[in-house]
C-alpha cells in the first residue's frame, strides 16, 4: 500500500537514544509514578505521529505478549484496559478470567522505526487481578513488589545484568518447522570471536547492536560464541526489573531483526547437540546508598559475608529452584558435563562447572554470577527466585557446602519432582502458582522421552514454551 499520505512518527537512531537514556535516568532515580504518568500522557497527545501504544507482558512460563492499543483510546482509558486472562498459558481459569492491565510508565521504550514500524511507541504492562493487586502468575509484578519492598526496609537496590546466549540459523521459524526438517543450518562457521565482516551472523550481530543502542541498552561488547551461529551481545547493569524487561526486549529485538533478514534466533539452551549450549549467566549484587554490600577488599575472594550467605542459601536451595532457572526439556541437554556445564551445585572463583562462579571485581564490580540459567527461563521468575533465595532463603548444614560432591537433575523428570516437594518453592511462589507452572512444565515433559539420548527430539522444540502455538500444540 501506498505510504504517500502517512506521516507516522520515524525518529533517527540518536535521537531514540536520548529519549530512551532519559526515560532509564528517570527509571533509575526512582521518579514518581504519577509524576512520569503525566508527563507520558502528554507527550502521547501532544505528538501527532503515534498511532498506536503496544503495551508488554509475560506469562507465567516466560513468553512475551503483546497488545496494540490505538493511542487515542489509550490516554483515554489507561486505567481500564481490561483482557482475558483464560486465554494466557498459566494465568486464570474460564470462571474466573477477567484480569486488568495496568500501565508502568517508566518502562517506557520508542522504537526504531525500520524495526517494530513507523508511529509506536512500547511501554510494559502489569497484571491487575480483580482486587486491585498485583495478579500473583504475573511474575514481572511479584519482582517488582518484592524490590520495592527491600528498598523500603533495608535500601537495597537489586542490581543484574544477564549474558544472553543464543543461535542464528538459516531460514524464517526454523524452530516451528524442526518436527518437520531434523535439522538447524548454521549461518556461519567462524566459532569464538571470529566473524568476517559482512558474513551473515557479524551483519546480524551488528544491527542488533544498533537496535539495542538506540533502546537505551548502553551497549558493552558482542561478538560470536564458542559454537558455529552462536552470538552474545552484552550491556549494562540494571535496577532489577528493569533488567528483567530488557531481557525481554532483547531476545524479541533478536527476533524480529534475523526474521527481517530470513533468519531465525533461537534460544533454545541446546538445539544442537556436539557443541556447546546457550546460557544466561546472571550477574547479581545490591547496592545500598551507591555502595556496593558485595564488595569486601578483605573477603574470601573479595567478596562480603553478606555476599557469601548470598550465595550458600542459592546452593541450598539449588534442587528447588532448578526448574525456575532450567525451564524445559531441552534445557537439561545443556547441563551436560562435557560442555563446561555448570551443573555441580558449588560456588567457584576458577571452575565453569559450578553453579555460581565469583568473578574477579572491584568496589564497582563485585557481584555473584549464577551460571546455571537457560535463556529461554522466564527472567522475572529467575530473578525473582534467585533475589528471593538469596536473601531469605535458607543455608543448608552441609559440610563443605560450597564445594560438596552435588550435582543439578540431568532431566526434566527429576527436576519436577524436586521443586513439587520443595517447601521454598510454597514459600517463594505460593502452592497455587506453584502448582500451576508445575503442571505446564509436566504438560510439555510428558510429550516427550524422559530419556533425552544423544539427538535433539523434534518433540522437545515443538512443544518447547517459547515454540509452540495452538497448531503445534495439537498435533501430538
Amino acid at each position: 500500500m501506498s505510504t504517500e499520505f502517512r506521516s507516522f512518527l520515524e525518529l533517527s537512531y540518536e535521537e531514540l537514544e536520548e529519549l530512551n537514556l532519559r526515560a532509564k535516568d528517570q527509571r533509575k532515580n526512582r521518579v514518581a509514578g504519577d509524576v512520569l504518568q503525566e508527563e507520558r500522557l502528554k507527550y502521547l497527545t501532544d505528538t501527532p505521529g503515534i498511532k498506536a501504544v503496544t503495551v508488554l507482558f509475560s506469562d507465567l512460563e516466560g513468553r512475551l505478549h503483546m497488545l496494540d492499543y490505538d493511542k487515542k483510546f489509550l490516554v483515554k482509558s489507561y486505567d481500564n484496559l481490561t483482557f482475558d486472562g483464560s486465554s494466557i498459558r498459566g494465568f486464570t481459569a474460564q470462571r474466573e478470567s477477567d484480569l486488568r492491565l495496568a500501565i508502568d510508565w517508566s518502562a517506557f521504550y520508542w522504537t526504531p522505526a525500520d524495526v517494530f514500524g513507523s508511529g509506536k511507541v512500547l511501554v510494559f504492562g502489569e497484571v491487575i487481578d480483580k482486587n486491585g493487586e498485583h495478579y500473583s502468575g504475573d511474575l514481572r509484578g511479584v519482582l517488582k513488589d518484592f524490590a520495592k519492598q527491600q528498598f523500603e526496609k533495608n535500601g537495597y537496590t537489586l542490581n543484574a545484568a544477564n549474558e544472553i546466549e543464543g543461535f542464528l540459523f538459516d531460514g524464517i521459524d526454523a524452530e516451528r518447522t524442526y518436527h518437520q526438517t531434523g535439522t538447524f543450518e548454521y549461518v556461519n562457521q567462524g566459532g569464538y570471536y571470529h566473524s568476517l565482516p559482512g558474513d551473515p551472523l557479524r551483519e546480524f550481530i551488528d544491527t542488533t547492536a544498533e537496535v539495542q543502542r538506540a533502546m537505551g541498552f548502553e551497549n558493552e561488547k558482542d561478538h560470536p560464541e564458542v559454537a558455529p551461529s552462536q552470538f552474545e551481545i552484552n550491556y549494562s547493569y540494571g535496577d532489577v526489573v528493569a533488567a528483567a524487561d530488557q531481557i525481554q526486549l532483547y531476545k524479541l529485538i533478536c527476533r524480529q531483526v534475523a526474521t527481517q533478514m530470513g533468519m531465525t534466533a533461537s534460544f533454545l539452551p541446546k538445539p544442537v547437540t556436539g557443541v556447546n549450549g546457550s546460557g544466561m549467566h546472571t550477574n547479581v549484587s545490591i547496592t545500598k546508598g551507591g555502595k556496593n554490600l558485595f564488595w569486601d577488599p578483605k573477603g574470601d575472594e573479595k567478596i562480603s559475608k553478606l555476599a557469601w550467605s548470598f550465595v550458600d542459601k542459592i546452593l541450598t536451595h539449588g534442587n528447588d529452584i532448578c526448574l525456575l532457572l532450567n525451564a524445559s526439556v531441552n534445557a537439561y541437554r545443556r547441563l551436560d558435563p562435557h560442555f563446561e556445564a555448570p551443573n555441580q551445585i558449588k560456588a567457584s572463583a576458577t571452575d565453569r562447572g559450578s553453579m555460581i562462579r565469583i568473578p574477579i571485581g572491584n568496589e564497582k564490580s563485585a557481584r555473584v554470577e549464577v551460571r546455571s540459567v537457560g535463556p529461554d527461563a522466564n527472567p522475572y521468575m529467575v530473578l525473582y527466585s534467585v533475589f528471593k533465595t538469596g536473601l531469605t532463603g535458607q543455608t543448608a548444614k552441609i559440610k563443605n557446602l560450597r564445594q560438596a560432591e552435588r550435582y543439578l537433575p540431568d532431566n526434566i523428570y527429576t527436576a519436577l519432582e524436586n521443586f513439587r516437594g520443595a517447601e521454598w518453592i510454597d514459600e517463594m511462589l505460593g502452592t497455587d502458582v506453584k502448582e500451576r507452572y508445575a503442571d505446564l512444565k509436566q504438560a510439555s515433559a510428558d510429550r516427550c522421552p524422559r530419556l533425552l539420548g544423544t539427538i535433539v527430539k523434534p518433540c522437545e522444540v515443538q512443544f518447547h514454551h517459547d515454540v509452540y502455538n495452538q497448531l503445534l500444540w495439537g498435533q501430538f
